[in-house]
């Protein structure tokens, strides 16, 4: 037997998964500030490479909270 669809707390999930994002993109930023000038420059392009990443996946975040906030 399946589970019914239970989204009663997506946007809290959602929420969550935005600020643990966006603190790991500012622990990445700060210690690229730090520690830039002592890493491989092509460990320093996959940081900011992911970070961008980060903040594409907020983006989504914040779109789907967005959609969950209107469907109710």
């Amino acid at each position: 037997m399946t589970k019914p669809d239970d989204r009663s707390d997506n946007v809290e999930k959602l929420q969550e998964m935005t600020q643990n994002t966006l603190k790991r993109f500012h622990e990445a930023e700060e210690y690229l500030e730090l520690h830039a000038d002592e890493m491989n420059p092509e460990q320093v392009e996959q940081m900011q490479a992911k970070n961008e990443r980060r903040l594409e996946s907020v983006r989504g975040f914040r779109e789907e909270i967005k959609d969950e906030v209107s469907d109710h």
